[in-house]
């Protein structure tokens, strides 16, 4: 791979597109969220998930996982020393990465999290499990807020576990997905004090009473961690409060979904339908109206303690989240961005209904 003589650091209009594009159709409830953040953040958000995405993807479905893993090094390493590869994601997490001074140590969490994955690591308890999910989430929801201008050591956490939620969202949707593919991430503590043996249920993967019983403790977990989240998203700038109360929202209504169809995550994969997430997106407006309470003194998950040590000061000193006066402008209130989307929300399911794809 050739790397680009691209100098200024900076995405161009059509990297942002590519990256915009990636994210439409691999990582639809993100990208439904960000369409409520402010421009400032979501072109920034946009290059950091495009990043992470293409990441998953080259340890998930390359050939050579190891060989995957070091040129993922190698773009990071690039991409800190100002001279991204000739690929869009790199050069928009690039600008991300260097007009919000994100440390190095985030991002490369996230890679040893993909290092675990390469290894096809099982957990054998939760606590183990909550460490991955600290690498491959935790990292990115500290990032997130990071473009935010969140500086705050008890905001971060919260953050961060809203990442981890979200991740054990995913692990309790994908379930024989993952399995399929010979993946366990469930804990193999409690599938043995479930009786299952987790060798034998990976050679035959099935949904049983016993399994829809650790899948629904798992979630139990999830929703622990969402409601722990609430107070550091009560105290973003307020501009960004109903994307991020979207994510949150539409990320536990997937776990929603698995709890309506009995916890079976192994038969089908829980997908929320477009006018649900409308109907989530209005209820994301209500709470991102809440009065900001003190955020909680709660510190960050045993896990994340090496993630969120002191920041260095050239880390504090970043620059604030500032609205653009011509955005400010085009939105003079949160309600006009979440009945905008909505609106759009309903287009995309007629679309769909009528068999098009999004666009």
């Amino acid at each position: 791979m050739q790397k680009s003589s691209y100098a200024r650091g900076l995405a161009s209009v059509a990297d942002v597109a590519a990256c915009r594009a990636m994210l439409r159709g691999g990582s639809r409830t993100f990208f439904a969220a960000s369409l409520v953040l402010p421009l400032a953040v979501r072109q920034p958000a946009t290059g950091l998930y495009a990043f992470c995405r293409m990441a998953d993807d080259a340890i998930d479905q390359g050939v050579d996982r190891r060989a995957a893993l070091r040129d993922l090094h190698a773009r990071l390493e690039a991409i800190y020393a100002g001279t991204p590869w000739d690929i869009a994601a790199d050069r928009a997490f690039g600008d991300c990465v260097s007009r919000h001074a994100i440390p190095k140590t985030f991002p490369l969490a996230l890679l040893e999290g993909f290092a675990w994955d390469a290894d096809m690591r099982r957990y054998q308890t939760f606590s183990q499990l909550t460490d991955y999910a600290v690498r491959v989430a935790g990292t990115v929801g500290v990032m997130m807020a990071m473009t935010m201008g969140v500086r705050d050591s008890l905001t971060l956490a919260r953050a961060c576990d809203l990442g981890v939620a979200m991740q054990l969202t995913n692990i309790a949707r994908d379930v024989g997905e993952d399995a399929r593919c010979g993946r366990l991430y469930l804990p193999i503590e409690w599938l043995q004090e479930a009786g299952i043996e987790p060798a034998a249920w990976l050679a035959n993967p099935k949904f049983s009473a016993a399994l829809g019983a650790v899948v629904e403790r798992l979630l139990q977990s999830a929703e622990q961690l969402y409601s722990r989240s609430e107070a550091g998203l009560a105290h973003l700038p307020a501009a960004c409060r109903p994307g991020m109360h979207a994510a949150r929202l539409l990320y536990a209504e997937i776990g929603h979904e698995v709890a309506r169809n009995h916890y079976d995550s192994v038969g089908g994969r829980a997908i929320v339908p477009w006018r649900r997430k409308a109907r989530i997106l209005a209820d994301a407006l209500i709470a991102a109206t809440a009065r900001p309470s003190s955020v909680s003194n709660m510190g960050a998950l045993p896990e994340a303690l090496f993630l969120l040590a002191p920041l260095p000061a050239a880390v504090l000193a970043a620059p604030v989240f500032i609205e653009s006066t011509r955005e400010r402008a085009r939105w003079p209130r949160i309600e006009d961005r979440v009945i905008w989307l909505v609106e759009l929300f309903e287009r995309l399911e007629r679309r769909e209904r009528l068999g098009q794809s999004p666009t």
